[in-house]
């Protein structure tokens, strides 16, 4: 007899992102499960093409609000059902609300363990506790696997799908006849955030010394704006914040040679279509756990934690800075992060 999951994670983009190998994996391993996953609506195209998987789009701005809405997405949900138990992937007051309605008529619900204890004792000024935690994947397998299901996980990078692009990027890029490189200077907090100066010194790199399409990628809005401003310094370059829907972009990201994200939503972006990424790291720490899937600690960019002993000194990198200086990002070069995705390249 089959059996249905309903599963939710509504944030961060990032975030949500990885919860998609991970599902793609359960399902793969458990033939007679189906999954419903329930997220942010323009999320969707992450979980495209995964076999009995059907997406839920909520919109919690406006349908699905506060808690009357809340109350109306569980019932909206339901009709979706019947379902075995709910696994909770986010485990923040939101879905404790949704799953606690779902427990009121009797089903299972497993919540994610963030460890939130270790990950504090990780970033603790003056003495931390510097270990590799479980990675967030993990926590995410933890959950199906606490609900019976095989939850075994790979960490390696899907195989790339072949195939030309579609008519619209066509349009936008142009034919490939040199290395597409993608570059991804911001991130939601300032402790992740390179920079567009040292993002146009590496696109000039790049474009000189391997002739390479460099591609900018970031949000509407400001960020837009910034990277406007930074094609018209770096030559045979383009900027695809806001000009570009998330299916597109995630089309692109697959034709890619590399991916150069900060620890941020493009790393994992690229690990779902197999592309490999030069991730640069500042206040944070892969130890924490967000390491894109399948990506290889090998192209991670970063000052050393024995070169600058305050580093990680935040989980998110919403934390200021102690220094005000931000020494962890100023010193990662142009040349640090060109040699890495150079490296990249030539193993291809």
């Amino acid at each position: 007899m089959s059996k249905k999951i309903l599963s939710l994670r509504f944030s961060a983009m990032g975030d949500v992102a990885m919860t998609a190998p991970v599902l793609k994996e359960i399902l793969a391993q458990n033939e007679d499960l189906e999954i419903v996953m329930v997220s942010r609506p323009f999320l969707k195209p992450f979980f495209d093409d995964i076999p009995r998987l059907t997406f839920f789009g909520a919109d919690l701005n406006n349908k699905y609000k506060g808690f009357k809405g809340l109350r109306a997405l569980v019932k909206d949900l339901k009709k979706m059902g019947p379902f075995d138990a709910v696994a909770d992937l986010h485990s923040v007051l939101r879905t404790f609300i949704i799953g606690g309605l779902f427990q009121l008529s009797g089903h299972k619900v497993i919540r994610i363990d963030k460890g939130r204890k270790e990950k504090k004792a990780l970033v603790a000024s003056g003495s931390k506790t510097l270990k590799p935690l479980k990675l967030t994947v993990e926590r995410y397998a933890d959950v199906f696997q606490k609900l019976g299901f095989k939850a075994s996980l790979s960490h390696q990078l899907p195989t790339k799908k072949q195939g030309d692009m579609c008519e619209e990027n066509i349009k936008l890029l142009g034919s490939k006849t040199a290395p597409w490189i993608g570059i991804a200077p911001f991130a939601q907090h300032k402790g992740k955030i390179w920079g567009e100066q040292k993002a146009v010194a590496l696109g000039k790199l790049l474009a000189a010394k391997k002739n390479a399409k460099v591609i900018f990628f970031g949000g509407p809005g400001k960020e837009a704006e910034i990277l406007d401003e930074c094609v018209k310094q770096v030559p045979n370059s383009i900027n695809l914040a806001g000009n570009v829907k998330l299916k597109e972009e995630l089309e692109i990201i697959t034709h890619l040679d590399v991916m150069v994200s900060m620890d941020s939503a493009n790393m994992h972006m690229a690990s779902l279509v197999g592309t490999e990424c030069v991730s640069v790291w500042g206040a944070t720490h892969h130890y924490a756990g967000f390491l894109g899937y399948g990506q290889s600690t090998d192209n991670i960019t970063e000052i050393s934690v024995k070169e600058l002993d305050c580093r990680p000194c935040s989980v998110f990198g919403n934390k200021p800075c102690l220094r005000e200086d931000y020494a962890c990002l100023e010193g990662i070069t142009p040349e640090m992060v060109y040699k890495k995705v150079a490296d990249v390249i030539e193993k291809a």
